[in-house]
């Protein structure tokens, strides 16, 4: 097939069995197309079962395809030996649980974007297209949601194959190959910040500066139509990425002493290092760029690497809305370090690219790049703990729990020795959300503290965190003066060191707070002001405003707010889109209690997949409720 974005399209020549569901549904057996079904439910109960990857009982199934049929189990029964006949395998798809097993060789391209790496899925046909694409399913209305928020989920996987192929091929020097794929990208999301600001990047670095300028034009004009503010700092710092480096140097080499070479590029990444210990961000990144330069200009390539993952890094954890760019220097130092065999500075950038890949709910991305980073660290115990603690993060937040934990634990032990406080702080603050999340509030109460604790005494920029986990305790066990005070304390830390996720966290506390007060005006004001922080910035962790939705969504529906249905819609939308499995089974809830009977199963399917009882017991007070949503009045 042609090469679309500098990548060959997988030609699956050596497959024995290939499922493709982007764009028009077709299988193929040893590379010739399988007659199609009749019909197109045989089609979704393939797509389900691709997806679900687990056990599903045919009365599940039933209710979630066939129950408009006058016999839905019989309905299901035709189907599953049409989906046999399809696949060519006749034994499959027996038994009352229904899971779909496939030879080993067998390539399904959903999977592939999903689960596979940048390079795999970046070949894959129809990367970018719809699932079951110009499909519908009125009459399974459980169904239809199921697969649309499927539909959001891969397709934020397909951005994130295209995003990560353009940085790897960026990095490896290939400014043109990046800006196709670059272009694909902004092409499915226009409106994300990260993405134009990488098309903008490469086209400068491809040379191509009349592109970049006109594609820079039209970001501002569709951002000022469409959202009505002005696009970001990475995005003005990407029109200038042609001449920053050399430009940022000469300014640095005024303040180095005056040699060349690596000497000189050493000096110079000492220098930066320094400033930024000393919270001069500003010098340090220049002087950080001009020993990428310098060193880059003499051929050390050991200390140009050093300096990618610095400045990388620095980008990413000391600059706000700078994430593309430190990603851009980390997977050029990703590449030229794997030919000098620079194993911990290979560990430590894909720790940081996994870093962002999580803060934008891109998890299995995040998942990929953190086990590597992990794989690579060998015997850098604050590294490895750091990576643990960001995997466990992201099971978190898709809702594994058991994985979460395991990790988590992992993440403590290794920490508990080392002097770097950090790795051991955030693992017991995530071990708490994860206890909290599951309302073992005797486990969150313990983790919550000691993490507490050290921020007191060693990292005071992390105290708003593991404040609000605490207050969080204190509100689930009734003690609502403690919450509030807990809660007051965090807002007031998170705003003076200006972070958004721990402002957004404090003020959700806030708002359930009043809410528990009865004050619901106040409650439903302070949920939406968290909501608007939490994105205040476009590099912002997204779970923190998926957990000030579910929250608005709340209060919402239980006092009849007008707002709340296009609230839950936000909190669907974003769930899905990210795999935040609970959240997104918590949105479907939300639908119940509108009235929504159809939003059940799905919900009763994600519900069973997930090991919380607090989730469990969400369900069955919605399940056994015959209450609609609550009357009040009509405030927002």
């Amino acid at each position: 097939m042609a090469a679309r974005g500098g990548l060959a399209e997988c030609t699956l020549s050596n497959v024995g069995l290939a499922i493709h569901l982007l764009g028009k549904p077709a299988v193929l057996r040893d590379g010739r197309p399988v007659a199609r079904p009749k019909g197109r439910k045989v089609w979704a109960l393939l797509t389900y079962l691709v997806c679900s990857d687990r056990p599903t009982s045919r009365e599940q199934l039933a209710r979630l395809l066939f129950s408009e049929a006058d016999d839905p189990l019989g309905a299901l029964r035709w189907n599953l030996a049409q989906l046999r006949r399809l696949l060519g395998e006749r034994e499959a798809l027996q038994g009352e649980q229904v899971r779909l097993r496939l030879p080993r060789d067998t390539f399904v391209d959903v999977r592939t974007v999903t689960r596979g790496t940048w390079l795999e899925g970046a070949r894959v046909a129809g990367l970018g297209r719809d699932l079951l694409e110009g499909m519908d399913f009125a009459s399974s209305p459980a169904f239809e949601s199921w697969l649309l928020s499927e539909r959001r989920h891969v397709k934020a996987s397909s951005e994130a194959i295209l995003r990560e192929a353009a940085l790897a091929r960026l990095g490896s020097g290939d400014p043109r190959g990046a800006a196709e794929l670059a272009a694909r990208l902004v092409q499915l999301n226009p409106l994300d910040e990260g993405f134009q600001a990488l098309l903008i990047r490469t086209l400068v670095l491809a040379g191509e500066d009349s592109a970049a300028k006109q594609q820079f034009e039209a970001c501002v004009a569709l951002f000022r139509k469409e959202l009505g503010v002005e696009p970001g700092p990475d995005v003005i710092a990407a029109t200038e990425a042609a001449g920053q480096a050399s430009t940022e140097a000469t300014a640095a080499a005024a303040t180095a002493p005056t040699r060349s070479g690596t000497s000189a590029a050493r000096a110079q990444l000492h220098a930066g290092q320094a400033a930024l210990v000393a919270g001069d961000i500003e010098l340090g990144l220049r002087c950080l760029r001009a020993a990428v330069t310098e060193a880059h200009r003499c051929g050390g390539v050991e200390t140009q690497v050093e300096a990618l993952v610095a400045l990388g890094s620095s980008l990413i954890n000391a600059v706000r809305s700078r994430d593309e760019e430190g990603a851009a220097a980390l997977h050029e130092a990703i590449s030229l370090a794997v030919t000098a065999g620079q194993r911990s500075l290979i560990g430590t950038a894909y720790r940081e690219l996994g870093f962002v890949e999580f803060l934008r709910g891109r998890y299995e991305r995040a998942e990929l790049l953190l086990g590597e980073s992990i794989a690579v660290s060998g015997d850098q115990p604050a590294g490895r703990a750091t990576a643990l603690v960001l995997l466990g993060a992201c099971f978190t937040d898709t809702a594994d729990y058991p994985t979460a934990l395991e990790h988590l634990a992992g993440a403590v032990e290794l920490a508990a020795p080392l002097e770097d406080c950090r790795p051991l702080a955030r693992g017991l603050a995530f071990t708490a959300r994860a206890y909290l999340l599951r309302n073992e509030l005797p486990g969150a109460r313990e983790a919550a503290t000691r993490s507490l604790e050290i921020a007191r005494r060693s990292w005071p920029a992390y105290l708003p965190w593991p404040a609000s986990l605490l207050a969080e305790v204190d509100l689930e066990e009734g003690d609502l003066d403690r919450a509030r005070e807990g809660f007051q304390h965090a807002f007031e830390l998170g705003c003076q060191f200006g972070d958004p996720c721990w402002e957004a966290m404090a003020a959700r506390g806030i708002g359930r707070v009043e809410a528990a007060h009865g004050n619901a005006d106040a409650a439903i004001g302070w949920l939406v002001d968290a909501t608007v922080r939490a994105v205040r910035l476009p590099d912002a962790y997204l779970w923190a405003q998926g957990y000030t939705l579910d929250a608005l969504c709340t209060v919402a529906i239980e006092h009849g707010a007008r707002n709340a249905a296009r609230w839950v819609t936000d909190l669907e939308s974003l769930a899905a889109r990210t795999g935040m499995r609970e959240l997104l089974a918590r949105a479907y809830l939300h639908r119940c209690r509108l009235g929504d009977d159809a939003a059940l199963v799905a919900a009763t399917l994600l519900v069973d997949e997930i090991d919380n009882p607090a989730l469990q017991k969400q369900l069955g007070d919605v399940t056994t409720s015959a209450a609609g949503p609550a009357a009040g009045e009509d405030r927002f």
